[in-house]
Parts: structure tokens; sequence; C-alpha cells
């Protein structure tokens, strides 16, 4: 035969949620094989600060009672009181700034816990999807994925997740064209530059060796026809008929 193993029993002070301890000694109880008059020495055993002065409200013949004492933790730490509080931080919740998607369903999932504890598991599954949803705050995400109409949160994070890497990635490949446009219009832009500078230059130079070809008139030179300095023979005419005019 194989002995079944102990695990130690947990303590509860108050400060911590009572039904996440109730979960816990559970499943130690269970574990450990323990009968419920066990249970209940090992409950009181474990019960810290004000949560040992509950103690004092139970009569002393019922401190073995394992339901009774159960009631009276319930009563001072449960969480059914504050069910209608999560709920309402559920339909206002929405994501933060720089919080991530996965972080935001974490905590979903979290408040769903802790606002449908009796919801039977397809109805919390649905329910929390639609809060996933409506917390989106991107609005073309949140769009998206409503339009998938999941019908678990598992299903609306890993769609809206994909969704949102595909838009990063398509905004990513369309500011690559941009700048590879733009950067083609430079290009052009310079090779018409340099085209129109080059031409311009070539003007220039070809002005100028114009004018060094030009001869320059000897001012000493005598035309043989009016024997005055200045012009040659074959400019005669036209100066005679400049100075006439």
């Amino acid at each position: 035969m194989h002995s079944r193993p102990t695990i130690k029993s947990l303590t509860f002070d108050g400060q911590t949620s009572w039904t996440v301890f109730k979960t816990r000694f559970d499943v130690v109880s269970s574990t450990n094989g323990w009968t419920d008059f066990v249970k209940a020495s090992q409950l009181v055993a474990s019960l810290r600060g004000s949560a040992a002065e509950v103690l004092q409200g139970i009569p002393a013949d019922k401190l073995t009672d394992l339901t009774i004492i159960e009631k009276a933790l319930e009563s001072r730490f449960g969480d059914s009181h504050l069910t209608q509080f999560y709920r309402t931080e559920l339909k206002t919740r929405r994501q933060k700034p720089g919080e991530s998607l996965q972080e935001m369903a974490a905590d979903v999932e979290r408040l769903m816990s802790l606002a449908y504890t009796q919801c039977p598991l397809d109805v919390r599954e649905s329910l929390a999807a639609q809060y996933f949803v409506d917390a989106i705050r991107d609005e073309d995400t949140q769009h998206s994925t409503r339009l998938m109409d999941a019908k678990d949160l598992k299903s609306s994070l890993a769609y809206s997740m994909k969704y949102e890497a595909a838009r990063t990635v398509s905004k990513t490949s369309r500011h690559v064209r941009s700048i590879e446009t733009e950067d083609h219009m430079s290009r052009e832009r310079d090779d018409k530059f340099e085209f129109f500078f080059n031409r311009l230059e070539k003007l220039l130079n070809s002005s100028v060796a114009g004018k060094k070809n030009t001869p320059r008139r000897n001012s000493n030179v005598t035309c043989w026809k009016c024997n005055k300095k200045g012009h040659v023979q074959r400019e005669c005419q036209a100066i005679t008929s400049n100075q006439e005019n």
C-alpha cells in the first residue's frame, strides 16, 4: 500500500481572498484525506489575526462543526457581497494606455471568476468574450473582432492579436513604399537639375568661346579708301553711311 502524501495546512488572516483560501484549503484537505472533523480542527488552527476573531462569535461546542465555521468566515470575509461591484467593473472595463491585449484578457478573466462564480462555464466564456471586445481601445480592432463573433475569450484574444499584427505589417509596408517613392522623385529632380545645369554651362562656354574668336579691331589701322584710322576699306562705306544719317 502507498501512503497518502501529506501537505502542510495553510494560514488565513483575513487580508487575502477567502474564496481563494477556501479553494486551496479544500485541495489540501482532499489530498490529506481529512474528515470533516479534522478539517474543522485544521481550519480553526489556520486562522490568524482578524480571521481568528470570528471564532469568538461561535459557541465552544460548535468549534468542531465545519459548516458553521465556514459560514461564519464566509459571512465576514466572503466575496459574495462584491459580486455586483465586480460585474460593474467588467462593464466599465476599458483597455488602458500601454496595456497589451494579453494583459487585458487576463484581467477580464480574473474579474469573470469573481463576478460569475456560479454561472455555467459556456455562459461565462461567452460573457467574457463580449466584455473583452467592449474593452478594446482601438476602434478598428474592436469592430473587426466583434464581427468575428467568437464564443470564448481565448478565440477573441487570438483574433484581435492577429488583426493588430497584420495592420502593423500593412502600415510598415506603406511607409516603406512612401519612402521609396519620395526617394525616386528626389532622384528624378536631381537628374533634371543636373541636365539643365550642364546645358546652361555649355551655352555659357559657347558664348565665351564666341567672344574669344571675334577679332578685335586695331585702332591704328588706316583705311585705304578715306585714309582715316580705326577701320579698314571694307567697313568704310558702312561707317560713312552711318555718319551721314
